[in-house]
């Protein structure tokens, strides 16, 4: 999860995370040495007295052609490449449908039958010594690490949004409507997110937890839950 002071991604936990992050460096890199280019050229055309009479320079404008282009084919193929491998969910072995309202959420595993509940943030004075304020909540979304999970996204009543930074995924929550996203939790662990989509007072208020756990953990916890 995120520390204080942080400037930088929350560790990755999941394949699509890491190729994220992987893109955003790429990215990073590309702007850096387009505006170190551009303040050396502006550098130069300060501190040198330069003239021409050319009028009709071909040579020039296809450079400035065609560079652009090919930094924007730089930027676009990785992008669409995450892009698809982010909407794949072919053949997936879990799938959770989560349901905003205001101001929780509610999850249906709906592989199972009356597997759900609703996970409502747990109050400061009932938090548990080491627990972390306004993110725990009553009832985590348990998966089985190293699973494709599709997630199910949409709302009760207004707009919400179920994001979980570590693992890539943010997913707009709207009425009426599903939408879909997807994740591989690559080791166990504790993710946590919030809602990112500001739907109303208590919007600070409705964290989401995703447990990681062992497939064998997993199948005891969904066995042991009353349906």
């Amino acid at each position: 999860m995120a520390n204080h002071s942080q400037f930088g991604f929350q560790d990755a936990s999941s394949p699509i995370m890491e190729e994220l992050m992987q893109f955003h460096d790429h990215a990073l890199m590309v702007a850096l040495a387009i505006c170190s280019l551009v303040l050396y050229l502006l550098a130069l055309m300060l501190t040198e007295k330069l003239s021409s009479s050319t009028v009709d320079a071909q040579e020039i404008e296809l450079v400035w052609t065609i560079l652009p282009a090919a930094v924007l084919i730089m930027l676009a193929l990785p992008s669409l490449r995450i892009l698809y491998m982010m909407d794949e969910v072919n053949e997936p072995d879990l799938t959770l449908k989560a349901i905003g309202h205001q101001w929780y959420w509610s999850y249906e595993y709906t592989d199972f039958k009356d597997l759900t509940f609703d996970s409502y943030m747990i109050p400061t004075s009932d938090l548990p010594l080491g627990h972390f304020r306004l993110l725990e909540v009553d009832h985590r979304v348990i998966v089985p690490t190293e699973s494709k999970v599709r997630v199910i996204v949409t709302a009760d009543d207004v707009l919400h949004s179920w994001a979980v930074p570590s693992l890539g995924v943010k997913t707009d929550a709207i009425p009426g409507r599903l939408n879909q996203t997807s994740f591989l939790a690559s080791r166990p662990g504790v993710y946590y997110g919030q809602c990112s989509e500001i739907c109303g007072a208590n919007h600070s208020f409705m964290p989401i937890v995703v447990e990681s756990t062992p497939l064998a953990n997993f199948e005891n916890w969904s066995s042991l839950l009353p349906s």
